[in-house]
């Protein structure tokens, strides 16, 4: 059976998340955007794990509700630290076995600070030693570096990361099998890094709200949905993910948001990476640093790849077209008539048929979920904390993709 998962999320325990976060809630807008697995997410912290146990039954390491949706055990941890005279910033997503692992993981945490002021917790050790910690009490977790690529929290980043991941990890390397590409990033990207080429690639929502679950996921096929089935799936490559389109991610470009500068790589190398506005160094993006570690030209394909498919979420996507705001009323009506017609988002996304979505969404709207099917999809790259735009125009001059062009050349 194909199943959908999402395994890094965050409770309404962690910073900047919404309120409105609960396992009863997470389930219902997981069923509606047609997720059949989603992380427990921030399992470190104690009143969001009391909420998960008292909501859930565990089986061959599976949490089900009442009615039956699925929850796999994870958490997010920061890791601010120093190491080789640089100081460091990691995000890793932890996923367990078990209430019980879990149980022996906060044990062990609680002994490096405090589990319950922030869903995400932040440390001052290592990721050597939070591989340490987490392997020590089961060899069945898996620790995955979070969103691999971003400036300030990836393993890669250009503000705090490493070149390599033996580098961070040390000896613990060979129990690291799985990255996560983050939403700035894709598979093709990375694959043009030979050094990564043992590692899988997952992709995950990192939601902080229930509308964002899904808006990058993995897509299983298994038999029988345990968690020694999931381990495996991705142990082996045997994935397929959706991704968002990595210019949709915020720090896909080099950039200074409050100078409203945002450059390609070739453009801000031109400037020695410097802000034409305010003169101080940009924040360089997942674009500009994937170029810097890249030993393969773009467009190399390894053998035996990944399959993945780029989406623009629908309401993102419906939004776009009206040009209106994405939470406004008359979005959310097209959306719930697409849902209430068709079942799912994915469903709309990637198997409705063009006749039938027509007679629902109308014209304009199908003929760009069509489009967005198809990758079809035109983004004005975001930068330095901000989101890429989605481009409707039936043609895009390419020359107004760069937002300082004329501004570059004429300085």
């Amino acid at each position: 059976m194909e199943i959908f998962c999402d395994l890094h999320i965050h409770s309404r325990f962690s910073r900047a998340c919404s309120s409105k976060i609960s396992v009863k809630n997470l389930e219902i807008g997981a069923r509606e955007k047609g997720i059949h697995l989603l992380g427990t997410g921030d399992f470190t912290h104690e009143k969001w794990l009391n909420e998960i146990k008292n909501s859930t039954e565990e089986e061959d390491g599976i949490l089900k509700t009442k009615n039956g949706f699925s929850f796999l055990l994870t958490g997010e941890v920061s890791n601010i630290f120093f190491q080789n005279g640089k100081q460091r910033r990691i995000h890793s997503l932890i996923i367990a076995p078990s209430i019980d692992v879990v149980e022996q993981i906060r044990y062990e945490l609680l002994k490096k600070g405090n589990l319950n002021y922030d869903g995400r917790p932040t440390f001052g050790m290592s990721c050597i030693e939070l591989a340490d910690i987490i392997f020590s009490v089961s060899e069945d977790c898996i620790i995955i570096p979070a969103h691999c690529m971003t400036p300030w929290y990836g393993i890669f980043g250009s503000k705090s990361g490493f070149d390599s991941v033996e580098e961070c990890y040390e000896e613990y390397t060979k129990k690291i099998f799985a990255l996560e590409t983050g939403l700035s990033a894709t598979p093709d990207m990375l694959w043009r890094i030979s050094s990564l080429d043992k590692f899988n690639l997952v992709s995950f929502s990192d939601a902080h709200s229930i509308g964002n679950i899904g808006r990058e996921c993995v897509i299983l096929d298994l038999k029988k949905l345990t968690y020694k089935n999931i381990v495996q799936a991705i142990k082996e490559n045997k994935i397929k993910t959706i991704e968002f389109y990595a210019e949709e991610g915020k720090y896909h470009y080099d950039g200074h948001r409050f100078c409203n500068v945002c450059l390609s790589p070739k453009e801000a190398i031109r400037l020695n990476n410097i802000c034409p506005v305010c003169k101080k160094p940009l924040t360089i993006g997942v674009a500009h640093r994937v170029e810097e570690l890249a030993d393969r030209e773009e467009g190399f394909v390894p053998k035996n790849c990944m399959e993945f498919k780029k989406l623009v979420p629908l309401k993102k996507l419906i939004a776009a077209i009206l040009n209106i705001g994405e939470y406004t009323k008359k979005v959310n009506g097209i959306y719930s008539d697409l849902i209430k017609n068709f079942g799912s988002e994915f469903d709309v996304l990637l198997k409705v048929e063009e006749n039938d979505l027509c007679k629902v969404a109308g014209e304009k709207i199908t003929k760009w979920i069509i489009k967005n099917r198809d990758g079809k999809i035109k983004v004005k790259p975001g930068y330095d904390g901000v989101y890429g735009k989605i481009v409707i125009e039936d043609s895009v001059d390419e020359e107004k993709q760069s937002f300082l062009s004329g501004f570059i050349q004429n300085n």
